[in-house]
């Protein structure tokens, strides 16, 4: 059965910082692992468009606006395109650094995912999950495709994996939250990879079971600082930019995982001495809100 010749969409994933997590034990089910945790789902994340144009052959092209190998995403591309012959192109734009905590591996898998899954005739469901997976056994994260999939504000990864193997809330989330770049990228995939490193992060979580017992916004950052703290994962310059901003009465901790900070100013004071201090020490740092809803397809189809 043949369809139109050429077949667009677009969608959008917002990105997420992680304040505090803990790895959970393998399940036999791909779709049940990841982790449990907290952290806030960002206004900005990666945008994709996707279009199919039937033909005699079979491409699937990934392109983007940074100039390096996204393997994830090509992954999501390749196992959604349509069965029939024809090229598939995915243009992706990243509205935040990768490598840097903000999640744009998972929202990059999960924005394909639903693009090219509106060409191709998957269900919503197929597409995250596939979405998932790829980041999963792609090593970009350990839950970042739940933590997006369904909505915005504070998210809180109860039981880990996508729905309805994972359990994750959303809460939401009055305010901004600056987050900002003090360093090269970490290289998560190979730290995921250490069962060490992995005992670490278990050992320095301590904070997340009374947050999931009682959460809001100040358990969070307390819980998220502790958890930086703990785990001095934070390289120096890192941690002065967190201790900086701390002092000037903002609650400030490491985005997991990135050379990467995110922080709360709670009232106008602490906002104004937040800014200056960035000001004066020129840092990358964006003021941003958070999604008020999780990954989805935009309405409008518009050409290339």
């Amino acid at each position: 059965m043949s369809g139109p010749r050429v077949v667009r969409a677009r969608a959008f994933a917002p990105g997420h910082v992680t304040g505090i997590f803990a790895p959970s034990p393998a399940a036999r089910d791909p779709r049940a692992r990841g982790s449990i945790g907290a952290g806030l789902v960002l206004e900005l994340g990666v945008s994709a468009a996707a279009e199919f144009r039937a033909g005699t052959g079979r491409t699937t092209r990934v392109l983007a606006d940074v100039d390096r190998p996204l393997p994830i995403s090509e992954e999501v591309a390749r196992r959604l395109r349509p069965a029939r012959r024809g090229a598939l192109t995915v243009r992706l734009v990243h509205h935040l650094p990768i490598g840097q905590g903000f999640g744009m591996s998972a929202a990059g898998a999960a924005a394909t995912a639903l693009a090219v899954a509106a060409v191709a005739g998957h269900s919503r469901r197929v597409a995250l999950e596939t979405a998932h997976l790829a980041d999963l056994f792609g090593a970009g994260g350990l839950g970042g495709v739940a933590a997006i999939a369904d909505g915005g504000g504070l998210e809180l990864r109860r039981r880990a994996g996508l729905a309805p193997w994972g359990r994750v809330e959303h809460a939401r989330f009055d305010g901004a939250v600056f987050v900002g770049v003090a360093g090269a990228p970490l290289p998560s995939p190979r730290l995921l990879g250490r069962a060490s490193f992995l005992e670490r992060v278990a050992a320095a979580a301590g904070p997340l079971p009374d947050l999931l017992r009682h959460p809001s916004p100040v358990r969070f950052f307390d819980a998220s600082e502790r958890f930086t703290d703990r785990l001095g994962l934070a390289p120096p310059p890192l941690r002065r930019v967190v201790t900086a901003l701390r002092a000037r009465g903002a609650r400030a901790a490491q985005a997991m995982f990135g050379r990467s900070f995110f922080a709360y100013a709670p009232n106008a004071r602490a906002r104004r001495r937040v800014v200056a201090w960035l000001t004066d020490h020129r840092l990358p740092a964006l003021e941003l809100r958070t999604a008020l809803t999780g990954a989805h397809r935009l309405r409008a189809a518009q050409p290339f």
